[in-house]
């Protein structure tokens, strides 16, 4: 009798055990009813296990948080929660939201910092980047410079153009940082695959030169003979003589009308009235402008003008550039 009654309880705690076992898998795998149809969680560092599941309610999820510590304990890999900056959808389950903590998929958003652009458009780009945390806001160039470990550099051209994710509430301090940091991997890699015979002496002076480049056209096949043009010129000691130079160099007063009398009012970035390479780039260079730079096309050129549908028209000689000036520019 007492055997029986033994056995039927073994089958009663193995039933119990299948309904609890069933039920949890039940819930794992459910949808977690949350406030609203997307919910920001914020995990700080070094907020325990049953802070994460008290930060997981508070953000929106309608959850007993007993129950997700619990489940985050049994799982095995509470330790291995990340902090960060996380976005939970709809349709998340138990299951899901571990996975996502453990493997730290934060939320991510996108800016993008354009080949051309100078650095008061970086910044301004910066300032309507979605959750971006504004900590250079108020802060001086200067002042930017030397928070990136760069005091008393320039900033124009210092940051490479391209398409930067971060989490949200990321510093924009750190993303310029990135920034840079790709800009000197790009920039030692281009000078190092430099022509002999460039009369460019530094990466520095190539930074520059491919700033220029960058500004003078935006299709890619016409940036290696510009960039021959203007070696040509540095190599006989002509002046540059390059129209986005001077506009860099009148700054704000510029007002979209390039005039003669632009051309003869004195700038450090003037290349009509001071021969060699201005002072620093004047805008950000992108691949193909740092490349063209270092590997200038092998031509004659001295002189080139726009055809009126992005390319240009190279000339050797001045009499060369005159008549193609007046047929693409005065339509004679």
């Amino acid at each position: 009798m007492e055997g029986c009654r033994a056995v039927r309880l073994f089958k009663l705690i193995i039933v119990l055990a299948a309904l609890v076992a069933g039920s949890t898998v039940w819930w794992l795998n459910q949808s977690l009813p949350m406030a609203a149809a997307t919910v920001d969680l914020s995990v700080d560092p070094g907020t325990s296990v049953r802070g994460v599941a008290l930060a997981v309610r508070d953000a929106g999820v309608e959850v007993d948080p007993a129950l997700l510590y619990w489940w985050f304990r049994l799982s095995g890999e509470a330790r291995l929660i990340k902090a960060g900056s996380y976005e939970l959808e709809r349709g998340t389950t138990p299951f899901s939201l571990l996975r996502k903590l453990v493997r730290g998929e934060e939320a991510q958003r996108a800016v993008t910092l354009v080949e051309g652009w100078n650095f008061n458009q970086v910044r301004a780009a910066l300032s309507k980047a979605e959750q971006l945390r504004p900590d250079t806001r108020g802060l001086t160039v200067d002042s930017i410079m030397t928070a990136l470990g760069r005091p008393g550099v320039h900033p124009e051209g210092r940051f490479y153009p391209d398409t930067y994710t971060y989490a949200k509430g990321s510093s924009d301090l750190a993303l310029l940082k990135r920034a840079l940091h790709a800009m000197d991997k790009r920039l030692e890699t281009a000078w190092s695959q430099r022509r002999p015979d460039t009369p460019l002496k530094t990466p520095e002076q190539a930074l520059i030169l491919a700033s220029i480049v960058e500004k003078e056209t935006g299709r890619v096949s016409d940036r290696a003979m510009i960039a021959g043009v203007f070696t040509n010129r540095l190599r006989i000691g002509m002046m540059l003589q390059t129209d986005p130079t001077v506009i860099y160099g009148l700054g704000e007063t510029f007002d979209g009308n390039l005039r003669r009398s632009h051309l003869q009012t004195d700038t450090p970035w003037n290349t009509y009235t001071r021969n060699g390479l201005p002072p620093t780039p004047i805008a950000m260079p992108g691949k193909a402008a740092l490349l063209a730079a270092v590997q200038p096309a092998p031509t004659p050129a001295l002189y080139f003008v726009s055809r009126g549908d992005g390319t240009s028209q190279f000339s050797a000689s001045l009499e060369e550039h005159n008549r193609a000036v007046n047929k693409y520019q005065r339509g004679q």
